[in-house]
């Protein structure tokens, strides 16, 4: 409650993890949409099921990226306000989905009135918030009483298709940089159906909660799936492009011997892939 009432309030200060998602993803909504943006998709309509969006119902979609759920919830008729904290994602977001308002605002404080919305999502998101018990506490707040919320995460460990550019890394003898700042400890839980779970009931007060496991293999061509970090494109891109061309090109060696792992008589990457997807229920009032 402490921590709740600090995000309605503006006293909940930016994290170092935060501050570097926001370097890690300027100005590389495209770069993501050409890759990355195409696995995030896979469990859309699920994600749209668990929140109950259907026609008439207004939406909150907390961290669009490129506007793929925005567009599927609009597709089912609802009304559709998107935000996420990267200028760039928004304005790419915007001329994909007309038909939605989308804005920038970043968790854990979002620019809504108590209980404003039927039905909020975030695909991928709570991976990348520097609070993410705080982020739930406000994504509880902007719920109506009886509203969903879903999100999705990627699963923990990792599924080998996840793991791939990670080997590539590790084979090419290339660690963390020390000024890539990960998750406080105090702020990180386990990436698991009963640990997401249980941050749903404790830090979002959600009822009847519910997490599933979902695992799917992404098609895609070795060119596409270097593209993503070999720009910068999230952690994993901060980390191949963070020692200069010479090291760059180091991993992308790595990544194509490794590559051979998954690659089918066609060429393409079958790339394999586990998430969560949880979801629960406002039970009462919001303050």
């Amino acid at each position: 409650m402490r921590e709740e009432s600090a995000v309605r309030e503006g006293a909940v200060p930016e994290t170092p993890f935060d501050a570097n998602e926001r370097r890690a993803w300027a100005g590389r909504a495209a770069a993501y949409a050409a890759g990355f943006g195409k696995l995030c998709a896979y469990p859309v309509p699920w994600l749209l099921d668990a929140a109950a969006v259907g026609a008439g119902a207004r939406v909150l979609d907390v961290g669009t990226g490129t506007g793929v759920v925005a567009a599927a919830a609009g597709a089912r008729g609802a009304r559709v306000t998107a935000v996420d904290a990267e200028p760039d994602m928004v304005r790419y977001a915007a001329h994909a989905v007309p038909e939605a308002e989308v804005r920038v605002a970043a968790l854990p404080r979002l620019p809504f009135a108590d209980g404003e919305f039927d039905a909020v999502v975030g695909n991928f998101v709570l991976n990348h918030v520097g609070r993410p018990r705080a982020a739930l506490a406000e994504l509880r707040r902007v719920t109506r009483p009886g509203g969903r919320v879903a999100l999705t995460i990627w699963a923990a460990p990792a599924a080998p298709g996840q793991a791939l550019l990670g080997r590539a890394v590790q084979a090419a003898g290339v660690s963390r940089p020390a000024e890539l700042p990960a998750l406080a400890p105090e702020e990180d839980f386990p990436r698991t159906e009963e640990g997401l779970a249980g941050l749903l009931r404790t830090a979002g007060r959600l009822a009847e909660v519910r997490c599933a496991a979902l695992s799917w293999e992404h098609r895609t061509t070795p060119e596409e799936w270097w593209h993503g970090p070999a720009a910068g494109v999230a952690t994993i891109g901060q980390i191949v492009i963070s020692r200069g061309a010479a090291v760059t090109e180091r991993i992308r060696r790595q990544f194509a011997a490794l590559a051979g792992e998954f690659t089918g008589p066609d060429g393409d990457l079958v790339l394999p892939h586990a998430a969560l997807l949880a979801s629960g229920r406002v039970a009462g009032p919001v303050s």
